[in-house]
């Protein structure tokens, strides 16, 4: 594990700090963030998909160009990023092309995040997200250890065997019904049996969906709630506004694929239980996970017709969310400007290097 006491003895170093990220999923917001706010930005791509930012090119300053994301790992370009004054913003694009042990304890560059907490992610890990979920005392779906338990609808999330980033999530009715999507799914190659072993089965709870977005690190005031956002799916999103008819007559296999997002507000009477859901996550991150967590996340939670909210997923790090730097309202209530997770970032990094505290934000 790369030592926190080492790259905070980095970081204490900077005179100019820049921002930095990998050229993937959330890089343009991180990035546009860090410009709001007069930093520096560099970007790391893989060579082939730098053009984004080269044709927003208000965005990155530095943009470095390389055969495979892996390669910066290579001593020569963590030396160039340290010598940028660089500390590097995590998103799930990092972790999913280097893995979690390479940032763990190989990517020698300040990060800001907690770097032990982003396997906690994963449905796998000893304390992963449901652990965390049942310690801040949060209502989360009914998981289901064996197949042969199912008796409701339910949710398989399970890796795609071709795409890193996704997970080919269906859903089940029975163990008969299990047993048949599972086996259709590894003979057309989207899942294999290996990942089907590591996959979790979560009840399916009916209600609407928000992606409830949130911020805080240790010299935070409180935890900020940043605002709210939903996700658009292909092909499951609008294959729903069928009329049923043609649903029934199409035979077309059903994907939740992450392709966009929509902006959503909530009434106001349950804000209360959302900023609650914050606040217990946050106390319940910091004892498990010191020094606990340091920038974005974002819990997708389910509001059942009870107004109850059931979190069904959590994101450790940049949810990747840029709708809402245009649309959230809820910035604006506390800060009088409008704004998204990317310029949070940078404000906090703006406040904790002004303050001589920048030490305590990276990891």
């Amino acid at each position: 594990m790369i030592r926190r006491s080492e790259m905070q003895k980095i970081v204490s170093s900077y005179s100019d700090p820049s921002v930095g990220t990998l050229g993937s999923h959330s890089a343009l917001e991180i990035m546009d963030g860090a410009k709001d706010e007069n930093f520096r930005t560099l970007v790391i791509c893989q060579k082939g998909r730098e053009i984004a930012y080269r044709r927003f090119s208000r965005i990155a300053d530095k943009i470095i160009v390389l055969e495979r994301f892996k390669d910066m790992l290579s001593r020569r370009i963590q030396s160039d990023l340290r010598a940028e004054q660089t500390i590097f913003v995590p998103h799930r694009a990092l972790t999913a092309y280097l893995g979690y042990e390479a940032v763990e304890d190989r990517l020698a560059i300040p990060l800001f995040g907690n770097r032990s907490l982003f396997q906690a992610e994963e449905r796998s890990h000893k304390k992963n997200q449901y652990y965390l979920l049942q310690k801040a005392r949060i209502h989360l779906p009914r998981i289901f250890h064996e197949p042969r338990e199912i008796d409701r609808p339910v949710i398989v999330k399970v890796q795609e065997k071709s795409r890193k980033l996704e997970r080919a999530f269906f859903i089940a009715t029975s163990y008969a019904d299990y047993k048949d999507k599972t086996e259709r799914r590894i003979r057309q190659g989207l899942i294999s049996r290996e990942a089907l072993k590591m996959a979790s089965i979560e009840e399916f709870v009916v209600g609407t969906y928000f992606n409830f977005n949130y911020f805080h690190t240790p010299i935070s005031d409180e935890v900020d709630f940043l605002g709210i956002e939903r996700r658009l799916q292909t092909n499951v999103h609008d294959f729903v506004s069928l009329p049923a008819k043609q649903q029934l007559e199409t035979n077309i296999e059903l994907q939740n694929i992450e392709v966009g997002h929509t902006p959503a507000s909530i009434r106001e009477s349950l804000l209360e239980k959302v900023l609650a859901a914050g606040d217990k996550f946050v106390a319940a991150v910091k004892k498990e996970y010191p020094p606990g967590i340091i920038g974005p996340f974002s819990l997708q939670s389910v509001i059942t017709r009870d107004l109850e909210i059931v979190v069904y997923d959590v994101s450790l790090r940049v949810p990747g969310n840029p709708i809402l730097a245009t649309t959230s309202p809820y910035t604006k209530y506390k800060y009088g400007i409008t704004f998204g997770v990317g310029r949070r970032i940078a404000m906090e990094i703006r406040k904790a290097h002004q303050e001589g505290k920048i030490s305590q934000i990276v990891t």
